[in-house]
């Protein structure tokens, strides 16, 4: 293993070096793990610098490490000739081959190429995102870092802001907004005010809609704690005030947003965007707990229905499904769709209602929810009761 070996390295160095390095390919592997074929190693660009992507091949499963370009090198050094005997050396000039024969001496093979451009080394590519992590209320909010890095922990949060603005842009476009003011919208129960900044951002930089924001939220802490938030980024048109969501003062109301509002406060949230005439109301309901104890199984469902968790879930497809009722008798068109994945959250249903130009058909939509309501045996609700609305 004289000075072959070293040959090798120090193409290996002197590629990396000047940018020429494109890849490496360790083979024939020589230790224990049985399951081990070969091994990747490609220079990459991340948010926090040069690395060199290691890609450790398995029978049934890839394992990859990133490593700082001279940790890199170490590592591959440690490995040639001892857990690999094989590699294979691609840069943008020259190919090299080392082997390690059993019993043998090691020999090197380095074959010139005409020369090409480097591979792009962008590991993290930059997916098409509605906010980007360089947003300031993102870091002010603990999404990022200074850098504009996610943080730790917030990536399923960075996730949710994105899914949620890509869920609102092409209903903005499609609801009856205003065009002689600005667009009045309220996040009901904004909790943090993440998806509250996200909506300012979308419909204030991306859709270019002159727009004033309220986020409405029961503890007093959290809408001071945003309310900072915005005046330090500058967010103009974007407020926080302390409340209920029945006793919310909005008007005149164009969007609400109501998004895993507790059991019948989604109801409340869904009422007021309906009498305030809301161009489009958005919700993501949680906690289904006022429909459960009135639920009455059909005779066709009631064997399935004895179990508690079939019961659950029953009555919270019933619960959202009159809610989408409701709204299109309420001169709707609505849509239910996932949010978020359900690997971050169960409750991951959102409600979509764009108001048409007219309602039209509000007996055949008034027959349709009480037939359905009727199938489930129940007789009162809290949007039907908001509403006016009989069920039987």
């Amino acid at each position: 293993m004289g000075s072959a070996r070293q040959d090798f390295l120090d193409l290996l160095r002197d590629s990396a070096g000047r940018g020429a390095f494109v890849k490496l390919t360790l083979g024939r592997y020589l230790g224990s793990d049985a399951t081990l074929r070969n091994l990747y190693v490609r220079p990459v660009m991340i948010h926090a610098g040069p690395r060199w992507t290691f890609v450790w091949h398995h029978e049934t499963r890839d394992i990859t490490k990133n490593f700082p370009p001279g940790k890199g090198l170490n590592q591959v050094e440690r490995l040639i000739g001892a857990d690999f005997g094989t590699a294979n050396l691609f840069t943008t000039t020259k190919d090299a081959q080392l082997e390690f024969p059993p019993g043998g001496q090691a020999w090197l093979k380095i074959v010139a190429h005409e020369a090409s451009a480097p591979p792009s080394d962008r590991h993290d590519r930059q997916k098409a995102r509605y906010i980007v992590p360089g947003a300031t209320w993102l870091q002010c909010l603990g999404v990022t870092t200074s850098n504009g890095m996610v943080r730790e922990g917030m990536a399923a949060k960075f996730k949710q802001i994105n899914r949620f603005v890509e869920l609102l842009a092409p209903l903005v476009r499609e609801a009856p907004l205003p065009a002689d003011r600005p667009v009045e919208v309220a996040d009901m129960g904004c909790g943090k005010g993440y998806l509250t900044f996200a909506a300012w951002q979308h419909l204030h930089e991306s859709a270019k809609t002159p727009v004033h924001v309220c986020g409405i939220e029961l503890r007093q802490e959290l809408v001071d704690d945003c309310n900072a938030t915005a005046r330090n980024c500058e967010c103009a048109g974007l407020e926080f005030s302390a409340g209920a969501i029945a006793d919310a003062v909005v008007d005149p109301l164009d969007v609400l947003i109501a998004l895993h509002a507790c059991d019948t406060a989604t109801d409340d949230a869904i009422a007021r965007g309906i009498k305030a005439n809301a161009a489009l109301i958005v919700v993501a309901p949680c906690c289904h707990k006022e429909i459960s104890p009135h639920l009455v199984a059909p005779a066709v469902l009631a064997p399935a229905l004895r179990h508690g968790i079939f019961h659950e879930r029953q009555a919270e497809f019933v619960t959202d499904a009159l809610r989408g009722l409701l709204l299109e008798w309420a001169g709707y068109d609505t849509r239910v769709f996932e949010f978020i994945s359900t690997e971050h959250t169960a409750k991951n249903l959102m409600i979509a209602a764009v108001r048409r130009p007219q309602a039209d058909n509000r007996e055949a939509a008034a027959s349709r929810a009480r037939d359905f309501a009727g199938f489930y045996g129940i007789r009162s609700q809290h949007l039907a009761r908001l509403l006016d609305f009989p069920l039987t």
